[in-house]
């Protein structure tokens, strides 16, 4: 493109000039000059930035007089931004240069030299005390001194150690930090020291040797501290101080007050060369700035007639077709605008025809269009789950009720693959669609079962095969699914609900004999039985669960559904107790009682249901040689009830199903007693959870701890 370079070059100069501004961007807090020229930098990167977004954003052929305005206003501003620059750059190495030969590098070496000859005076100086310590950490003579607290043998020695190495003072104290003996180069001993130093306390802590420099009276010393030990402990410190030449010292503090002028002086000379960068980038930038409004002035000026023309023409693109542009001078560019004015009149009586047609048009489609608004509320307000797939297999229209029935993720929508959505656990809904798609009568409606989230869902799908017919082009495949879970479960409750009326009558008529039979034989055979206590327990177990028995046929009989709980404070430890009686008779049945007796609002006759289908579960699934146990355990907000056993387990496939109604794993069973138990579990606001299938199988029945009480038993 003839006019490419014109768009870019806007952009380049936005970075050129970003990246000066950041690369004299002020390390420290800087001075006001750099923000000020880096300030005018970010401003005029920004306006030229904006110019090239103009460009850019112009569609098809640059807007006429723009190429015209830009090249005048580029070339005079590069005209005096160019040898401004390269001034800017020689006048900056000069000033570089200057400050090279006014700093030597020779200086610099010789300063960095003297510096380090005056920190390894100091550094040979506390290594030579630390190795003379080190030599008399183990002094046995010393030591024995210590030993025998003979303090005339230890200020002996301390002399003689103090003359030895020629150290100024040397003190002796012992483990709680006392001042024992010491020496100096004034007087024989003294018996006052000062506090010991945290470095002292670090070499007793440590068990080496510290060292450190201290400055008293304006005088340098460097002192050690060396732990004594025995294989005892810690016995005792010794502090050696050795006292740094007056002449010695004066020399080394004026080499670092003389490196530090220096390196003073050296960031100062960063600081001038910097102004003197800033002051010239300054009046660079303020001569680019003038000069690029003088010439953007001077551009618009020439360029004015064409971007009238220019704007006139955007208004008849936007519809107006009102505009006009007002007569011109007799020339060439005066003949453009008469011809331009002929030409919007022209458009404006086409345009007025076109209006009139298009009037009808609209309201066609706006009947169109509420019809399309009709049917998308329908469909999203629909209870059912609706798709539409064509013949390609693709989803084209899906409501969210069908994508929350099957649970599928938010991204499976329009232009999805539809067998895609329905792999897996929806395999059924898979083969729904595929028998649709080849059914013969364009027709079809199935039930089928799923398992979404760990609960059954039955599906009625029904299903229609739509083909072209007349101007309509589409065909695919419409797919409605209802989930009618509740009704069958519903049906099937009912249907149950007469058989157990049913049962209930049957069941009712051999109770009454029984209980009676008890009652006799509790009466009639009492005195004779050896064990009285097992032959009351017994009897009474018997007319108990008849009792309970009773009382749930009656309300079988009456409401044809699992009895409502009838709640009263029941103590768990009673129930528990129950248990063990009932279940005496097989020695593999453990059942403990809690530690605290709980009570708790319940119905103890359908709790004891509840426990008593469990553990008759566990021992139908054990051998003689298995276990079964029962245990009470109090929880943060609830009571629980943890059945085990140790037998054949429940098989994994069987996991999910087991507390369904009618499924049973024992080829003699109803597949009720598991239902009604979780039935009975959440009418009392609690619940029942197979915690592990096998090795060992393990139900949990939990109450909520809503009223109860403990008591200590």
């Amino acid at each position: 493109m003839k006019f490419g370079w014109m768009k870019i070059l806007p952009f380049v100069m936005a970075v050129l000039l970003i990246a000066l501004a950041l690369g004299l961007w002020p390390t420290t807090h800087g001075g006001l000059l750099a923000w000020i020229n880096i300030s005018l930098l970010l401003m005029l990167a920004l306006l030229v930035l904006r110019y090239g977004v103009r460009l850019v954003r112009e569609r098809g052929e640059t807007r006429p007089g723009s190429r015209l305005r830009a090249k005048l206003v580029m070339a005079l501003v590069g005209m005096l931004l160019v040898p401004s620059m390269i001034l800017q750059l020689a006048a900056s190495q000069m000033v570089e240069r200057g400050m090279d030969v006014w700093f030597d590098v020779r200086v610099d070496t010789l300063l960095d030299r003297a510096l380090g000859l005056a920190q390894g005076f100091y550094t040979r100086v506390e290594t030579e005390l630390e190795h003379g310590l080190r030599t008399y950490m183990t002094d046995t003579t010393l030591l024995l001194a210590m030993d025998d607290q003979n303090f005339s043998a230890i200020a002996t020695r301390l002399s003689d150690i103090r003359s030895e190495e020629g150290w100024r003072s040397l003190q002796l104290f012992d483990a709680n930090e006392r001042l024992i003996a010491g020496v100096d180069a004034d007087s024989l001993s003294t018996l006052t020291a000062e506090p010991l130093s945290d470095a002292a306390r670090s070499a007793m802590t440590l068990g080496r040797v510290v060292t450190e420099v201290q400055q008293v009276d304006g005088r340098e010393s460097v002192v050690g501290y060396a732990p004594l030990r025995t294989p005892q402990g810690l016995v005792g410190l010794l502090r050696a101080e050795v006292q740094l030449p007056q002449n010695v010292v004066q020399t080394s503090r004026m080499v670092e007050e003389d490196y530090k002028t220096y390196r003073e002086l050296e960031r100062n000379r960063q600081s001038i060369r910097e102004l003197f960068v800033h002051v010239m980038l300054l009046v660079t930038l303020m001569v680019v700035m003038v000069a690029g409004i003088v010439a953007l002035i001077f551009a618009r000026r020439l360029t004015a007639p064409i971007g009238e023309l220019a704007y006139a023409l955007g208004r008849i693109t936007e519809g107006d077709l009102t505009v006009s542009i007002p007569e011109a001078p007799q020339d060439e560019l005066g003949l453009l605008v008469r011809s331009f004015n002929r030409m919007a009149a022209r458009l404006r009586e086409n345009v007025q025809a076109l209006e009139r047609a298009q009037d009808d048009l609209t309201e066609a489609l706006t009947s169109s269009r509420q019809r399309q608004y009709v049917l998308e509320t329908l469909l999203g307000n629909l209870q059912s789950g609706v798709v539409l797939a064509d013949g390609d297999g693709r989803v084209r229209l899906v409501n969210q009720s069908f994508k929350n029935l099957l649970s599928l993720p938010e991204t499976w929508g329009s232009g999805s693959e539809v067998r895609t959505g329905f792999d897996g656990r929806l395999q059924p809904v898979l083969e729904f669609y595929e028998e649709l798609v080849g059914h013969a009568h364009g027709q079809l409606q199935r039930e089928f079962e799923l398992m979404l989230d760990q609960r059954p869902l039955h599906i009625l799908a029904r299903g229609v095969r739509l083909t072209s017919v007349g101007s309509a082009s589409f065909s695919g495949q419409l797919m409605v699914l209802d989930d009618i879970s509740s009704l069958a479960e519903a049906q099937r409750s009912k249907a149950w609900a007469e058989v157990a009326q049913r049962l209930a009558h049957e069941i009712k008529n051999p109770l009454t004999p029984i209980k009676l039979a008890a009652e006799r034989m509790q009466r009639r055979f009492r005195a004779d039985a050896s064990d009285t206590a097992v032959f009351d327990t017994c009897t009474q177990a018997i007319i108990g669960q008849v009792e309970r028995m009773q009382r749930l046929i009656a309300d079988f009989s009456t409401l044809a559904r699992m009895p409502k709980p009838r709640m009263q404070p029941t103590s768990i430890a009673g129930v528990v107790t129950e248990m063990r009686e009932l279940f005496s008779a097989y020695g593999r049945v453990q059942v403990r009682k809690p530690a605290k007796d709980i009570r708790c609002e319940c119905d103890p006759d359908q709790i004891k249901q509840i426990l008593i289908n469990l553990l008759d579960n566990g021992l139908a699934a054990t051998s003689e040689k298995g276990k079964v146990s029962l245990e009470v355990v109090l929880a943060d907000d609830a009571v629980e009830f943890h059945v085990r056993d140790n037998g054949i387990g429940i098989p994994e496939e069987a996991r999910e199903y087991i507390f369904q109604d009618y499924y049973s794993t024992k080829p003699s069973g109803s597949g009720l007693g598991l239902s009604i138990a979780r039935r009975i579990a959440e009418d009392h606001g609690g619940s029942l959870v197979l915690e592990s299938a096998g090795h060992p199988t393990h139900f949990c029945l939990r109450l909520p701890m809503s009223h109860m009480s403990m008591v200590q038993t």
